[in-house]
């Protein structure tokens, strides 16, 4: 029989769980939905996955950086507090600014898509999550694409939505679950260096 302390998820898993609880209700979710009621399903999720890409391959360089660059102690105490963090941010939770969605299509569709959600990532939730799980997990291949797969799953689902519906879905209960999960999770990490399981 495994010991709790056996079990571990893979660093993909963790980036794909923890970014798809925190892309959930987020503003770039908002931004994925809208530009799905206005061009093609699959120019919309090209664009996501693109820009996704980039930004978690920045993000993932940021946390692997800090992580060998800062002691344990000071990575899982601030990786704790940055839970917390992103589970009251979620609470909060965002609000999708007309000038986000709009464009000149200059671009045409996937630039536009892209370049717009690319920006709207730039020090949003979920690219500081990624920056965190990156510092603590030391695993860059597996995180970043775990956490750029979470993202697209999610963005998915909120393209899927904005082409059947049209319209944002309520979110307080998504909302509730993904912060219930970060603030937990941010506590379990403050606490786990001080009990024995």
């Amino acid at each position: 029989m495994m010991r709790a302390e056996e079990i571990q998820l893979s660093p993909f898993l963790i980036a794909l769980f923890f970014i798809f609880a925190a892309e959930m209700g987020d503003k770039t979710q908002l931004v994925a939905m809208a530009f799905a009621t206005r061009y093609k399903p699959s120019i919309v999720l090209a664009g996501v996955t693109v820009a996704t890409l980039v930004v978690h391959l920045l993000s993932v360089f940021l946390g692997e950086a800090a992580g060998w660059l800062l002691p344990v102690w000071v990575i899982s105490a601030a990786s704790g507090l940055a839970f917390i963090i992103f589970g009251i941010w979620t609470l909060r939770g965002d609000s999708l600014d007309d000038e986000e969605t709009k464009s000149k299509n200059n671009f045409g569709p996937f630039l536009t898509v892209a370049i717009t959600f690319f920006l709207a990532e730039l020090g949003d939730k979920t690219m500081l999550a990624t920056v965190t799980i990156a510092s603590q997990q030391r695993d860059f291949i597996p995180v970043w694409l775990g956490s750029t797969v979470g993202m697209v799953l999610a963005d998915g689902l909120a393209i899927i939505v904005g082409q059947v519906l049209g319209k944002k879905l309520p979110e307080k209960t998504i909302q509730y679950c993904s912060a219930a999960i970060f603030i937990i999770t941010g506590i379990f990490t403050l606490v786990q260096p001080y009990i024995k399981l």
